[in-house]
């Protein structure tokens, strides 16, 4: 299938722009801990979180690591685990403690919404005599070590920020605006764009519209527990431990092994207990199976997210489904009148939409393979449509001058019409409903918010684009490119994480996915006939396999969600490859 020869301006600019949890150990207030590192003349706290004089006893090193760490990484796992009493003995014959009971009462104070004390916890706070020393007869407090890219006033506003949504969710708008006024104001410039936001929500005396304009759950949700997080990242991460950081720690060896790893493709997790090392030989390399009931090109093909479907679509205007357990064709669907270039299973499977030439898209049923809606409400070839992922509306794409991106309800009734000036080539939902991605004829990756329907970031390539996907983690997007390289790029900062190289592509429409059981694999049609496969994490051509007859593209694979051991292939040569 050729590229849309719409024109090529741009209509978009390019503006791409830890709390752990509550421990059983806690301490009195105040003591003479020094946040993990021992005194200079070698006496001890009880509380603090370096060496005691048993442990001074042991080596320093535990297989070149520093013991004082590995000791209090296994309290918090043990702790984690469950294993409190485990944890208490092993700190009591160790003498250290996860956390001093400086950070412990922090911590209290965060969720308790004590937040003078919490405030004089983390960074501080002078005795009223203005006497030096730590003492609690004059109630000074030394305040926790920081990083050393803390910004003070930025962890003091975060905290007078809470107070300040909370004070106007319990209708004290009074102290609210003293709060804004005499606490929040002096911390950043004037007229700076978040106090003016702030000042704005003085307005709203219904609470649910409150929480609604500030982005915020309340004082009865997440927030306080998601404020201690993020000023948790200031504070040095020998004072307090990130949360469940072993487990953190665990994650990265075997994501390290993973990348390491060319051929890994198990659906399970590699065990802690030995290296891991897939071979080649459990890797789909073999065509065990050719169809060849398609009518044309084969242009488009989806496994259902079960696994135990594949649609697939193209040139020719019937839509096949087969059984992938048999491999027999369950519907063949003719309503359309022109060549089908797109379609997309419903996140439970139950119902699938296409997209025609014809300027038309159907909704089906996959039981019965009848049509349930047919929209055609665009004046111009239907490209692509996405799900959201509750399955009750979704997003059409088209060539049309007046309505190329339109979100629609399950019972066909418009939602959203977002009246964009470029042509809509492919577009993707992210998994968690949070964005929709949109790449255009006209050389532009446009990312909304999919929740307010408002453009986040757009970026304008050089190069044209034939296809997007989006991880199931929500994190990353594979754009196929028409100079012969295929982008993964993270969807948060817009930044380009790797370039696959191998495969061509130049004149027509080549399609690229995620595969193998974790999505760590990248695999491609080419128009040389090939299919590519490279490894996610590394960007290594694993694989270059004969695909289908030459001359002639692969135009479209597919991974099956549920059996990494099978994906598809479609070509110009009219047939499926499994």
């Amino acid at each position: 299938m050729r590229y849309d020869p719409g024109p090529s301006t741009s209509n978009g600019s390019q503006h791409t722009q830890n709390g752990t949890q509550h421990s059983p150990r806690q301490k009195p207030l105040f003591s003479n801990g020094t946040n993990g590192h021992s005194t200079a003349n070698g006496t001890t706290s009880p509380h603090r979180n370096g060496f005691s004089s048993a442990a001074r006893s042991n080596p320093h090193s535990y297989f070149g690591h520093d013991r004082e760490e590995v000791t209090r990484l296994l309290i918090q796992g043990l702790d984690d685990l469950g294993y409190h009493e485990a944890a208490e003995k092993l700190s009591q014959e160790s003498g250290f403690e996860v956390e001093s009971s400086a950070v412990a009462h922090f911590r209290e104070a965060v969720l308790q919404g004590e937040w003078q004390q919490a405030e004089a916890l983390l960074l501080g706070s002078e005795p009223p005599d203005g006497g030096g020393g730590v003492s609690i007869r004059n109630g000074a407090c030394p305040g926790l070590k920081l990083v050393d890219s803390a910004n003070r006033d930025q962890l003091r506003f975060q905290l007078k920020t809470q107070k300040y949504l909370e004070l106007l969710e319990a209708g004290d708008s009074g102290s609210a605006i003293i709060v804004l006024q005499k606490e929040l104001r002096p911390l950043q410039p004037e007229k700076d764009p978040q106090l003016s936001a702030l000042s704005l929500l003085l307005g709203d005396t219904d609470r649910e519209r409150l929480r609604e304009n500030a982005g915020w759950d309340g004082a009865k949700g997440q927030s306080r527990q998601l404020l201690l997080r993020d000023l948790s990242r200031s504070i040095a991460p020998s004072v307090m431990i990130p949360q469940h950081r072993l487990a953190v720690l665990l994650d990265q060896v075997k994501q390290n092994q993973i990348s390491q790893c060319l051929y890994h493709n198990p659906s399970s997790s590699p065990s802690l207990f030995s290296d891991h090392l897939c071979d080649r030989s459990q890797f789909p390399l073999r065509t065990i199976l050719e169809l060849n009931q398609s009518a044309g090109e084969v242009w488009a093909m989806e496994f259902s997210h079960n696994g135990r479907r594949l649609a697939t679509s193209g040139q020719a205007t019937d839509v096949l489904i087969y059984d992938t357990s048999t491999f027999q064709v369950l519907h063949r669907l003719t309503e359309h009148t022109d060549s089908v270039a797109s379609l997309s299973w419903s996140p439970d499977d139950s119902k699938f939409i296409t997209c025609s030439h014809d300027k038309t898209a159907r909704v089906w049923d996959t039981p019965s393979g009848q049509v349930l809606l047919k929209i055609d409400y665009h004046q111009e070839p239907v490209t692509t449509a996405a799900w959201s992922p509750d399955g009750q509306s979704f997003v059409t794409g088209s060539l049309n001058g007046a309505h190329r991106l339109v979100l629609w309800s399950i019972e066909g009734d418009i939602i959203h019409d977002w009246e964009v000036s470029y042509r809509v080539q492919d577009c993707a939902v992210s998994p968690d409903g949070k964005r929709l991605v949109v790449i255009s004829s006209e050389c532009q990756i446009v990312v909304y918010d999919f929740e307010t329907r408002r453009e986040e970031y757009c970026i304008l390539n050089k190069t044209r684009m034939t296809c997007i996907n989006v991880s199931r983690d929500s994190r990353q997007m594979l754009v196929n490119m028409a100079n012969s390289e295929i982008h993964l790029i993270d969807i948060d900062t817009a930044e380009i994480i790797k370039r696959f190289l191998g495969q061509q592509q130049g004149e027509f429409v080549i399609r690229s996915t995620f595969g193998g059981a974790d999505q760590n694999l990248v695999i491609s049609g080419s128009e040389d006939s090939r299919i590519y496969i490279w490894h996610k994490e590394n960007g290594s051509l694993i694989e270059t396999l004969e695909g289908h007859q030459e001359p002639g593209c692969v135009n479209v694979v597919a991974w099956n969600p549920t059996d990494p051991c099978m994906f598809a292939s479609g070509g110009d040569d009219r047939k499926i490859r499994m």
